[in-house]
């Protein structure tokens, strides 16, 4: 399915599609008081981009002084090349112990590799404490974003899933009654689990330990009970220097959801007395994107999901219609380094407004390396026969003015007297479904220009 087809599906729900938009609306104003409230929003957001520039040019320097620092402070260090090895080291790590329960807290990484499903499929039960991930586990979905997993859910819908799923009374959907419910939920599982796993917002080379962010304290929870912690780590989640942590803590808060700070910023350097702690990074098609000029600033993205709180597709079309495990503009980056033909469609998903770029807090240029995607598209011929077509003809009109010319008066003069049922027809014209088309002018630029350019 398409991202148009899938978006079509999300938008047929008006109410829904209205209240989803309000809501990450909601939270870009947030971020954008908090921006504002610094007079050196602008310089942080230029030396973190600069210090991602530096980090990504020397990344195989800096990932191999984590690996020795982190060795040195009794981490282990695992290497994977794939989603295939990341999740068999999990599980290898797993079965070490004799372990059968797996909490984990909030990684994007680990649903990039699908390994809850690979876990579960032998015989691991996996539970996800973050509250938004535990409800699309109970709904069996993936997130629809990167910060707000279950953003495209209702409270009266998590009470339909928790009525289902914990036994609460039917139509109760109190977001303080179902939190606690949850929280009552997760207890038992966080003293029974194993093995703990947690993502990985920031790993520093210089001291081989790493940081991850949350506002829940479940991944806290999870790891100082549990007598294994694992941490799956992108390779792009490195920065040189402890002394770089705070321009990114100050960033990323306030980027994601408009606050000062993650509730909780937890710092790991070595397994407490009696636990192991080991970490994997993972490539899983990271180098490949290195290696891509035009679209090596897509491996800065530190997860804010800021691009998706502005984008006005996105937020009109949620984040399931992008079929891939980061939506919205900076998911439209990534996916088509994945699997073209499959994502072929993402990188038209846009406007190509820029108000992407202009929120992220490392300045990724989004919109251009979106419209680097569409040449590529283009010339690889993976965009659909009829947009290809299409698109051909109108290249050759617009490199011939007098055509161009001679065909705007034709349109002008048939739009003019074309009855709205046809205009407005949604099989012929999709654009107006939800659009009033303008009145068409009585003349051209051009021709206005040429009447008056003295």
């Amino acid at each position: 399915m398409t991202h148009a087809q899938a978006a079509k599906r999300f938008t047929a729900d008006v109410d829904r599609t209205t209240w989803h938009d309000g809501a990450l609306w909601f939270v870009r104003q947030k971020r954008d008081r908090m921006a504002y409230s610094l007079p050196e929003w602008e310089e942080l957001r230029e030396l973190a981009s600069q210090i991602k520039n530096h980090t990504l040019s020397r990344l195989d320097e800096y990932l191999e002084e984590f690996e020795r620092n982190a060795t040195a402070n009794g981490i282990r260090v695992h290497w994977a090349a794939n989603a295939q090895e990341h999740n068999e080291i999990v599980l290898q790590i797993i079965r070490q112990h004799n372990g059968k329960r797996l909490v984990k807290s909030k990684s994007m990484l680990t649903e990039e590799c699908h390994l809850n499903p690979f876990l579960i499929k032998e015989g691991i039960e996996v539970v996800d404490t973050d509250l938004g991930e535990r409800i699309i586990q109970f709904n069996d979905e993936p997130p629809s974003h990167i910060v707000l997993p279950a953003i495209h859910l209702k409270k009266e819908d998590v009470g339909q899933i928790f009525h289902k799923h914990l036994g609460t009374p039917e139509g109760a959907s109190d977001p303080q009654f179902l939190t606690e419910t949850a929280r009552q939920h997760l207890r038992g599982h966080f003293v029974a689990a194993d093995v703990a796993l947690s993502g990985v917002n920031f790993a520093i080379a210089e001291t081989g330990g790493f940081v991850v962010c949350t506002n829940e304290g479940n991944a806290d929870l999870g790891v100082t009970l549990a007598p294994v912690h694992i941490a799956s780590m992108g390779i792009e989640k490195m920065i040189p220097r402890l002394d770089h942590l705070g321009v990114y803590t100050r960033l990323l808060a306030r980027s994601a959801t408009g606050q000062l700070s993650t509730t909780y910023t937890s710092h790991f350097h070595r397994p407490r007395p009696g636990q192991e702690l080991h970490v994997i990074i993972v490539d899983n098609g990271r180098v490949e994107q290195l290696g891509r000029p035009d679209f090596r600033a897509s491996l800065k993205c530190i997860r804010c999901g800021a691009c998706m709180n502005t984008c006005p597709v996105y937020r009109r079309s949620g984040g399931h219609s992008y079929d891939y495990t980061v939506p919205g503009p900076i998911g439209s980056i990534l996916s088509p380094n994945v699997d073209l033909k499959k994502h072929s469609t993402l990188p038209f998903a846009s406007t190509l407004c820029g108000s992407c770029s202009d929120v992220c807090p490392v300045k990724i240029d989004i919109h251009v390396q979106l419209y680097k995607w569409r040449q590529i598209i283009g010339g690889q011929k993976a965009m659909p026969a009829g947009k290809r077509v299409g698109m051909q003809l109108l290249a050759k009109v617009l490199a011939r003015p007098r055509l161009y010319a001679r065909l705007g008066r034709v349109a002008r003069r048939m739009l003019a007297s074309t009855p709205s049922a046809l205009t407005h027809n949604g099989t012929i014209n999709p654009w107006a479904i939800a659009r009033e088309m303008p009145e068409p002018p009585k003349q051209s630029f051009r021709e206005w220009y040429a009447a008056n350019q003295k």
